[in-house]
C-alpha cells in the first residue's frame, strides 16, 4: 500500500498559485536544459522511501487545508555545499486537486497513510475541481459538498 508525504506549500494562496510556481520553475529548467521535473528540497530524508515510491504522492497543505497532490517519482539525497545532508523530492509537474480537508500547521513534512489521504477531485457535480477554491470552501462549510 502506498505511503504519502504531507507538506505545507508555504506562500501559496491557492492551488493555482502552486501550479503557476511549478510552471515558472519548469520554464527555468527548460532554459537551463535540465530535465523537466519538479524538485522540492527538504532537509530530512524519508526513511520509508520504498513505500513512498510505490505509488506515493506529496499532498500539499495550502491555507490550512490539504488541497492538492503531486505524484512522487524519486527521492534523491544529497549533501549541500556546507556539508548538510538534504534531499530532493522529485514529483510529476501535474498538480491534482483533492477533496480539501482541514490541516493544522506543522514544520517539515509528515507521513500520510493511504487510507487517510483525501480523494482526488474528479468529475462530479459540475466538476467541483474547476470551481474557485473559496466557493468550494464555502459550499463545504454549508454541507453542500
Amino acid at each position: 500500500m502506498a505511503l504519502h508525504i504531507l507538506k505545507l506549500s508555504v506562500g501559496a494562496e491557492s492551488v493555482a498559485d502552486l501550479e503557476n510556481w511549478i510552471a515558472e520553475r519548469l520554464v527555468l529548467r527548460r532554459k537551463a536544459k535540465q530535465p523537466l521535473e519538479h524538485l522540492h528540497r527538504t532537509r530530512m530524508v524519508p526513511k520509508r522511501q520504498a513505500e513512498l515510491l510505490d505509488g506515493g504522492s506529496v499532498y500539499w497543505v495550502i491555507k490550512g487545508q490539504i488541497a492538492a497532490r503531486q505524484q512522487l517519482i524519486d527521492i534523491r539525497p544529497y549533501t549541500d555545499d556546507s556539508g548538510t545532508g538534504q534531499c530532493h523530492l522529485v514529483m510529476e509537474p501535474q498538480v491534482i486537486t483533492v477533496s480539501p480537508r482541514r490541516c493544522r500547521p506543522f514544520q517539515g513534512w509528515r507521513y500520510l497513510q493511504a487510507h487517510e489521504a483525501p480523494p482526488d477531485m474528479r468529475g462530479g457535480i459540475a466538476d467541483v475541481g474547476q470551481m474557485p477554491e473559496k466557493m468550494q470552501k464555502d459550499l463545504r462549510e454549508l454541507g453542500l459538498l
